[in-house]
């Protein structure tokens, strides 16, 4: 673990914990991130970052993003990632508010130390990963292309951090049934129960369920089944998510999506119409070189660590990590088993041992970026296991 970069850490962690307070007080949902991308954008500005903000504003439909950039000579291009959206109701049950922080003091301690590398260094902000994360519109527009890594963290719990977050491929999908209208009592025997197609098409989801494979994970729910009993409904409509531990199954998943909603519908005379949610949250792929390099600077900071947990998930850093080496270690900001999403873990954000873990977290990631800067037989590492997961994955 490189001295000068602790140092410069411990240097940088007043203002980075003033940010997860103010985060914290100030929790802005999905793509009205305005005062949080704000207070974060100001910082790295201070840091001599050449901000571009808002970023993709066009593309996104919305002015939450940033990219920071750092050029400071020749050599590789690395990012470091931030997240920064809360949740409805509960406020930043996810920690957004600790590990967007986190990963701007790794950027403003590698920014007080440049002398310690050569090459550009990205800070990107990536807005609304609780909804349409803005990562799924990046990651194909080319922004993480060409880049030896792209890296941050994950707020979690518990007595170990995790070298990665592993995650399932995503698919979402608005599902529609049209059929006939006909009064319920008097003549029924007219009309065609587009309801009954959708609750049929759920029966056959389940009867499918036995010969999935493991890991997959498959939900729906009715957003519009009808207006009034008396009426046989004319139309519904479900939103249907399913998950899956590669891309290449969640293609074999839509296939038997697509032949359950026919069947159902071709059974009540009715049809069927399916519009995609939003872009696909791809699943992780892992790269051996860099988590084991997690590994080792957690264990030379004395930090427990242990491997990724088994997929359960989705992020849309899945889909960075098809672009470039990825990694997305977990770190525990609290000792208490809390989930996510929950105030427990939100208010853990604020705590003594979350600020060292912040501190502790973020020199993992500036130690991590300036191997890639300045090991080259690590970058080469890094890219053959990077190049050999993705030939897995699309194999």
């Amino acid at each position: 673990m490189n001295q000068e970069i602790l140092q410069a850490i411990q240097e940088e962690l007043p203002e980075a914990s003033r940010l997860v307070r103010y985060l914290y007080d100030h929790p802005e949902t999905a793509y009205k991130e305005v005062l949080s991308s704000r207070a974060i954008v100001d910082d790295l500005k201070k840091a001599s970052y050449e901000v571009e903000y808002p970023f993709m504003e066009k593309e996104l439909g919305y002015g939450t993003a940033f990219r920071a950039t750092l050029k400071n000579g020749p050599g590789p291009s690395a990012a470091i990632l931030v997240e920064y959206d809360a949740l409805p109701q509960i406020g930043h049950g996810c920690g957004h508010n600790l590990h967007g922080p986190l990963s701007v003091l790794a950027a403003l301690a590698l920014a007080r130390r440049k002398d310690l590398f050569s090459g550009t260094l990205e800070v990107i902000g990536t807005p609304a990963e609780e909804e349409e994360g803005a990562k799924l519109h990046m990651a194909p527009a080319g922004i993480f292309d060409n880049l030896s890594l792209a890296i941050m963290m994950h707020s979690g719990s518990g007595h170990y951090s995790q070298t990665n977050m592993d995650a399932t491929a995503l698919r979402c999908y608005i599902v529609e049934f049209f059929g006939k209208s006909a009064h319920a009592a008097g003549s029924p025997w007219l009309g065609h129960n587009a309801l009954t197609a959708a609750r049929k098409f759920m029966d056959l989801l389940d009867a499918r369920r036995d010969g999935f494979h493991p890991g997959t994970i498959m939900s729906e729910i009715i957003l519009d089944g009808g207006k009034q009993p008396n009426m046989v409904p004319d139309y519904a409509k479900l939103r249907m998510e399913f998950r899956s531990p590669s891309m290449g199954e969640l293609e074999n998943l839509d296939h038997i999506v697509h032949c359950c909603a026919k069947g159902a519908a071709i059974a009540l005379e009715c049809t069927e119409k399916f519009t995609l949610g939003f872009p696909d949250f791809n699943d992780m792929v892992r790269v051996p070189a860099l988590e084991d390099k997690i590994t080792e600077e957690f264990q030379a900071l004395g930090k427990p660590i242990e491997p990724a947990a088994p997929a359960g998930g989705s992020t849309d850093v899945g889909n960075v990590s098809y672009c470039c080496p990825t990694i997305q270690p977990i770190i525990s900001i609290t000792e208490e088993p809390y989930s996510l999403h929950t105030p427990e873990l939100r208010d853990a954000t604020l705590t003594d041992h979350a600020r060292d873990q912040m501190a502790a977290g973020a020199a993992v990631i500036a130690d991590t970026v300036l191997a890639i800067f300045n090991d080259a037989a690590f970058r080469e590492k890094v890219q053959k296991d990077f190049k050999a997961a993705v030939a897995r994955k699309k194999g």
